[in-house]
This record gives structure tokens, sequence and C-alpha cells, in this order.
């Protein structure tokens, strides 16, 4: 049985909650007897992997995989996850590079199935470092399952500093916060940008959100993530737009069925 984090409240009282509990809460989860059989096998048997046929063959193994980039729900897409790890990323015609999920080319990456001469699963470390990755994740998704918010900022958090000390150019890192669909979520509600945005040419939204960052939050440059209240300010500004959202879809529905049951019924 996995043990299921507890939020007794939502919104930024939630949040303010989740993050003094957070660590105890982690450990409690990542002593669940499912999360600790799946990370011990993974760190068992990943040494025998020699190709992405022998990844996706094992369906333990796989799920481990996939969970720890966030990619779970591909579990039974085991074709074309084995595509993308034969292709790799270097071709620019590689698969995972023809798709907009950025989280596609960091797996390919972190297997090398296609791009090393001998695959990172023969590393000395390589599962522990996978399952590290997968209980961050597993921890994710189990809170997502009761506040989908708390799940996105989570994520989010534990990327802010990934993505200021990347030393791409700046048009990159927001492409790939754009190609990161949990990422952009937050991005764009925190920035309060429009369903409308995702229709926009690539470029257009590049320049956008860049601006809207700008102006807003005060990010010239995404290395000024690397400053924690920077980072605290981005998730409380989503926080409080996806709340506000939910709330005005609630009412709306509320409206709606009032209007029904006030209807006159026709006999």
């Amino acid at each position: 049985m996995t043990f299921d984090p507890v939020l007794p409240l939502g919104g930024l009282p939630g949040w303010v909650l989740l993050n003094r509990t957070l660590e105890r809460q982690t450990e409690l989860f990542n002593a669940s007897p499912e999360i600790v059989r799946d990370t011990d096998y993974f760190e068992q048997n990943i040494g025998a992997v020699q190709t992405a046929e022998d990844l996706v063959s094992d369906r333990r193994l796989l799920r481990v995989a996939l969970g720890a980039f966030g990619l779970q729900e591909d579990i039974d897409s085991r074709a074309f996850i084995r595509k993308i790890l034969e292709e790799g990323t270097e071709r620019d015609d590689a698969f995972a590079n023809r798709l907009t999920d950025d989280r596609y080319k960091k797996l390919a990456d972190a297997f090398g199935f296609a791009d090393r001469p001998v695959p990172a699963t023969q590393d000395p470390g390589f599962g522990a470092t996978i399952t590290t990755q997968f209980r961050r994740q597993a921890f994710e998704v189990a809170v997502g399952d009761q506040d989908e918010g708390f799940r996105l900022a989570l994520n989010a958090q534990r990327s802010f500093d990934e993505i200021a000390a990347d030393d791409a150019s700046e048009n990159t890192r927001w492409l790939r916060i754009l190609g990161d669909p949990p990422l952009r979520r937050v991005f764009e509600a925190a920035l309060g940008l429009p369903e409308s945005f995702a229709q926009l040419d690539l470029d257009r939204q590049l320049t956008e959100i860049r601006s809207r960052a700008d102006r807003q939050l005060n990010i010239a440059s995404l290395s000024d993530l690397s400053d924690k209240t920077l980072q605290e300010d981005v998730v409380r500004r989503f926080l409080i737009r996806d709340q506000l959202s939910e709330i005005t879809a609630l009412s709306s529905q509320t409206i709606a069925l009032t209007l029904l049951q006030s209807a006159p019924r026709a006999f």
C-alpha cells in the first residue's frame, strides 16, 4: 500500500502546509512497499539492459524509467518509446527532436542507447540516479491525484534551479519551458496568458512570454530564477490564478445548473 500525501487545505494555505511537511511526507511515501519494490527491482536489474528493446520488454523497468521523466502514461506505448530511445537526439531528424514535448529528449539522452558507444545503463550509479527521479515524480503524481495545482507547483519548484543554471541561450531555455507541458502550464497561468496563446506562431509565443515575464515578474533572464524569493513568487501567482480559474469554472457550472433547475417544465 502506498502512502497518500496529506493535503487538508487547498490554495496558498495548503501550499504552505505541504512545504512545511514535505520532507516527512516524502520519507513516508518513499518507504511505501510498492515504491520500495519498484526502485529495488530497477536498481538490481537495469545493468542487464543493453538495448531499447531490453528496456521496453520489461514492464517493471519501463514503468520506473518513464515515471522518472513524468511519462508514466506512455507505459503501453512500447513501440513509440522504443523508437524514441533507438534514435536518440543527436540527429536533427531523430524522432524525439520532432516532438514538441521536451521530456522525450531528456529520456533519450539519459539512457543513451543511440548516441553513446555504451548505454548509460552500464554506468555505475545510473540506477540510483533514475530511481531518485522516479521517487520525486511518483510523489508529485500522488499529490496531483488530490490537487493538480500542487503537483504542477512541486514540479516547477524542482525545475527552477535547473533552468537558472542551464548555460543555453535565453531563447533556448524559454523554448524548453514551452516544450515541457507541466512547466508551460505554470508559466502560462502565472503570467495570465489566455488559452489562445498556444495557437500563436512559436516565435510570437516566445516573444510574448519573455515580454510578460520581464514586465510582471522582473525576469529579464531565466538565470534570475536562482532567486528563491522569485521562485516562490512564480509559484504563488500560479496557485492564485489556478484557484481563481477553478472558482470561476465552478461558479459558471452552478449558475448553469440553477438556470436549468428553475426553467419551466413542459408537460
